[in-house]
């Protein structure tokens, strides 16, 4: 697909999960050769809208910024805090002025309904939690984890900024379900750094569970859309 921001990260996947039409885009590309201040999330999320999705289930590994968030668990995060730069995180950049409600991130059905679904797996599931979204691709050092650790913010990522946001713009549902992959550098107690090598080790044993999960979602979702999500557009422009 082409969009007015060029080319997804790769060819969009068409199916059907749980007899429910799927679109499906790699973030990082086919590949993983988009870092995550590289990915074309626009285009990505562009290509969403143009397809006719409603909702966006955006999964990804995390590292954890608090002790009780073991290695393996999911969270379902309902808060982000942005610490990225010079990402393009709007699609309305004029001249018709748009500011979007953004105080809860992600949508609260879908929300819901992975929570109850992880549940009803018997996953580790954490209903709740907050991710601050850091630049990459390099990780934290001691000090910004610890720094990260001590606002009581429950993990880290590098994709989860501006990809909700851009979803909000079009009104599309989103819901982040993170895979916790490891201790960040700033927990407290001695811990090794991070690798790339045991994100990548946990998130292998995990596939399983994580895609059983988003497909149990996928097919418990309600068919009519009553969130705020789908009305994020109204009262959002400034008109003279």
């Amino acid at each position: 697909m082409e969009t007015p921001w060029g080319q997804p990260s790769a060819p969009v996947a068409i199916g059907a999960v749980e007899g429910r039409d799927v679109a499906f885009i790699p973030r990082h590309g086919s590949k993983h050769q988009f870092p995550p201040h590289s990915v074309p999330y626009r285009a990505n999320v562009w290509a969403m809208k143009e397809l006719g999705v409603e909702r966006v289930l955006g999964p990804s590994a995390v590292g954890s910024l608090q002790p009780n968030i073991k290695p393996g668990d999911f969270v379902v995060c309902d808060q982000l805090v942005d610490r990225t730069t010079g990402r393009p995180s709007t699609f309305y950049d004029g001249p018709e002025t748009t500011h979007v409600s953004f105080a809860d991130p992600y949508c609260p059905t879908v929300r819901r309904v992975a929570v109850e679904q992880a549940e009803a797996l018997e996953l580790p599931v954490h209903g709740r939690g907050t991710v601050v979204v850091i630049q990459g691709p390099r990780f934290s050092t001691r000090a910004e984890s610890a720094y990260y650790s001590r606002q009581g913010w429950e993990v880290i990522n590098m994709t989860q900024h501006p990809e909700a946001i851009l979803a909000r713009e079009l009104e599309m549902c989103y819901a982040n379900i993170s895979l916790n992959t490891d201790y960040d550098v700033g927990v407290a107690g001695e811990i090794e750094p991070v690798t790339n090598e045991e994100v990548i080790r946990v998130f292998q044993e995990n596939t399983g569970r994580l895609r059983q999960l988003l497909f149990r979602i996928v097919g418990a979702l309600p068919e009519e859309r009553d969130c705020p999500c789908a009305t994020a557009l109204a009262n959002a422009r400034f008109e003279v």
